[in-house]
């Protein structure tokens, strides 16, 4: 969805402020064609339903999925004239809501991930640095625990450790001594408040443009949401939603969700990567929307082995 290193808030949460990312690239990677099944399982702003709806055409239609509540309502209200269905439920249930919907399999699978812009206007969940609201960070806030508690609660080994892993974030251990100082003195609540925090222990890199925030917000994110453990669940699932030759496309953020998905993609005997290596927004791009520049797209087609052929052939536990 975006990259973390802008975090200004937008300004209005009455319609979507997303600009979808690398859509050409996604498009063509779809390879859309009038009356295709495919599933938007990110729906967050619906703006890749909205390009892909427009080309499925009325003999198709596109599933769009997400955890965020909010995001839902939105889009179900802004893409009610096409052919599109919304759905609140977490991605890895994409198998689940498709039952639901009665449909065997699709044509393609498209998984854009991190943030919204309509999450960064949020205040009251806490995604923008400056929002003096909560620090909540969930998707979906009817489930989980909000991140305030992981702050406030954990051991300084705990959270340093927590940062270390989801925020691949060198000064994680100094981070965590400078909490647990500042919380015995006051509560940190509020994003604005932890944000001013890190800048505090955290130096700015004369050639980089990301606010010394990014890592840790990140990883609370994907912590308090347990993202990585979901994508690995729903890359497990998704390609037995796939008809043969059905698509398989994932935008990542950063190197920890980029590596899940390009092991799952290269150890999966039922997909065959497409992509070498990832696709990276072009320079007009990033110039034009900052948030992409960390994108990068890969692509997995589900081949046309029976599920028995696939099990004789794959690799066995303990063999080479």
């Amino acid at each position: 969805m975006i990259d973390e290193v802008s975090n200004e808030p937008a300004e209005s949460l009455d319609s979507t402020v997303h600009v979808p990312v690398m859509p050409s690239e996604v498009l063509s990677a779809l390879d859309v064609r009038p009356g295709m099944i495919i599933v938007d399982g990110t729906l967050g702003g619906g703006g890749h339903s909205r390009m892909i709806a427009s080309l499925v055409g009325p003999t198709g239609q596109v599933i769009g999925v997400d955890r965020d509540p909010l995001a839902v309502a939105r889009t179900k209200e802004t893409l009610r004239d096409l052919p599109v269905h919304t759905y609140a439920a977490n991605y890895a249930d994409i198998p689940e809501v498709l039952a639901e919907c009665q449909i065997p399999l699709v044509d393609a699978i498209l998984l854009d991930l991190g943030l919204s812009s309509d999450q960064l206007a949020d205040r009251e969940r806490g995604f923008s640095y400056l929002s003096d609201g909560e620090l909540d960070l969930r998707f979906d806030t009817s489930t989980g625990t909000p991140a305030w508690m992981l702050v406030e609660k954990l051991s300084e080994t705990h959270l340093a450790d927590l940062i270390y892993k989801y925020g691949e974030e060198r000064y994680s251990r100094r981070i965590a001594r400078r909490i647990i100082q500042e919380r015995q003195a006051r509560p940190i609540r509020s994003a604005r408040q932890l944000a001013t925090l890190l800048r505090q222990c955290v130096p700015r890199s004369k050639n980089h443009s990301i606010d010394p925030a990014t890592r840790t917000f990140q990883a609370l994110r994907i912590a308090v949401n347990d993202e990585l453990k979901w994508l690995e669940v729903a890359l497990r699932r998704f390609p037995a939603c796939l008809k043969p030759q059905g698509k398989l496309v994932v935008i990542s953020f950063h190197s920890l969700e980029d590596r899940i998905v390009k092991n799952a993609f290269r150890d999966d005997p039922r997909l065959e990567v497409v992509t070498r290596k990832p696709l990276r927004p072009s320079d007009s791009e990033v110039e034009s929307n900052n948030r992409s520049r960390s994108s990068r797209l890969r692509v997995a087609v589900r081949n046309d082995r029976s599920a028995e052929d696939i099990f004789v052939h794959a690799p066995q536990p303990g063999r080479r």
